[in-house]
Parts: structure tokens; C-alpha cells; sequence
């Protein structure tokens, strides 16, 4: 079931993943289908501590956190399938074919997309890309990969 979302779900789906909220990087989920695929939104704010120093006069987000935020979002994908439990503990296990495409800076709005490809147990395995939003409304590709999160069954 494809549906405008809830922001709830959202914030539920990320309070059972096990970082914090200073490392969330989605902001709003604009497209759930129920553990099969989403889409959501991240705004570069220029506040986050790892621009600091990546880079000091030219901040812009590491490209391993592009792939983390495509990770978080399988991860809000798999933990609201009607047809599986929740997972307990879920965690980034592996990458596969990971591409970065050029950087996101202060300021800078990210469509992250996502889909799972296959679940066997406590492990899910998921396909994505980060675009950027360009000057003229239109989205340019950021990066993409494939990763794996594993979690414990309950």
C-alpha cells in the first residue's frame, strides 16, 4: 500500500533503529510502500558536527553517511512490514556497489530512496540512491549502493 505518511511512522520507525538523533539523517518520509520501498528527505542543515571537519572552509557530507542514509531508510522500510516482525537491534552489516557521486553541502535538500530485495531471517537486504536537488528544481544522482542490515528476531 502505496500513502502520503505519517511523520509518526517516521519518528517511531527511527526510535527503534540504535542511533541517536544527532545521527539521523532523514528528516521526512514522503512515500511508504509497507516493507517494500520509500522515499524520504534530508536537508544539509550546516550545523551537523561532522562538517566541521570535513571540510574546515568548505563543508560537505562524507559520502560513507550518503550510504548510511540510505541504510536508515531500509531500515524504516523493514521495520514497518506487515508481514514481518520488528527486528530488534537492526544495524548496517554490509555494502555492495556503493557509488558516490559528488557531495552534498550546507543547504542542500536529498531525495533517499529505497527498496528491500530480500529478507532470510534477521537479515534484509536493500538497493538505493540519494539525489540532490538542483538549482533548478530538478534532481541530480548523489550516490547508491546496496547494503545489508542485520537485526535479531524477536
Amino acid at each position: 500500500m502505496d500513502i502520503s505518511v505519517d511523520q509518526n511512522i517516521l519518528n517511531e520507525a527511527l526510535a527503534n533503529l540504535p542511533h541517536g538523533r544527532e545521527f539521523r539523517f532523514l528528516d521526512e518520509l514522503s512515500q511508504l510502500d509497507f516493507g517494500k520501498s520509500g522515499t524520504a528527505h534530508y536537508l544539509v542543515r550546516g550545523d551537523e558536527p561532522y562538517l566541521a571537519a570535513h571540510f574546515p572552509g568548505q563543508p560537505m557530507m562524507p559520502g560513507v553517511i550518503l550510504i548510511e542514509a540510505i541504510a536508515q531508510l531500509g531500515g524504516v522500510i523493514c521495520q514497518n512490514d506487515p508481514e514481518h516482525p520488528k527486528l530488534h537491534d537492526v544495524r548496517l552489516t554490509a555494502i555492495r556497489n556503493a557509488k558516490i557521486l559528488g557531495a552534498a553541502s550546507p543547504g542542500d535538500t536529498l531525495r533517499i530512496q529505497a527498496s528491500i530485495e530480500g529478507r532470510m531471517g534477521g537479515l534484509v537486504q536493500v538497493a538505493g540512491d540519494v539525489d540532490i536537488r538542483t538549482d533548478d528544481g530538478q534532481w541530480r544522482p548523489l550516490a547508491s549502493g546496496r547494503v545489508t542490515l542485520s537485526g535479531d528476531l524477536p
